[in-house]
């Protein structure tokens, strides 16, 4: 099965401040230790994350580069591995198509992984933007309370998402658990 994470909030610590370079970047406990257990029970893991932090003069993609070899450096030594990034460097004014919620991300993804659809995919995330992509893009929606998700949960009862069933998990180490155990893991 396709997994697509949400990086920040996510994988990474997150508190709605610009993560702009390797030392910053910090894994949520546990959160490396699931990328690696989803790969070593067959699962393709996929990233994808807006990054306007880019378009904004924040950091520059090099940055972002040594960001990303930080994370899969860290899934590699706990036994998996990631298999594809995609990122909107763009900023939100940009109108572009790849930034969440659209899913320009997701079709990339799509691309990559040669499928003529996302159904049946799981994208995780921690913000409503995540989760309306993940719908929009024909994935089953899952919500972590890690970095926005608690927020985006609280608001999710207001105003849900028209069709979307989703999921709600503590972290990404918790929705492992439930995932690997329903499969028999």
């Amino acid at each position: 099965m396709l997994i697509i994470l949400d990086r920040d909030g996510v994988i990474n610590q997150y508190d709605g401040n610009y993560i702009c370079s390797a030392d910053e970047w910090q894994p949520i406990p546990g959160s490396v230790e699931a990328v690696a257990r989803l790969c070593n029970a067959g699962h393709r893991i996929a990233i994808a994350t807006n990054q306007s932090g880019i378009a904004r003069g924040y950091y520059d993609t090099d940055a972002l580069d040594t960001m990303h070899e930080k994370l899969e450096r860290l899934v590699e030594a706990e036994g998996g591995c990631i298999d594809f990034i995609a990122y909107c460097p763009h900023h939100p004014d940009d109108h572009c198509h790849c930034r969440k919620p659209l899913t320009g991300l997701l079709d990339q993804i799509r691309r990559h992984f040669h499928l003529d659809s996302l159904e049946g995919a799981i994208m995780v995330g921690d913000s409503r933007k995540d989760l309306e992509a993940a719908h929009s893009g024909k994935c089953q929606p899952i919500l972590v309370r890690t970095g926005n998700g608690l927020d985006t949960e609280r608001h999710l009862d207001a105003r849900p998402i028209p069709g979307a069933r989703v999921a709600i998990y503590n972290n990404l180490s918790e929705f492992t658990d439930a995932l690997l155990s329903a499969e028999g893991w």
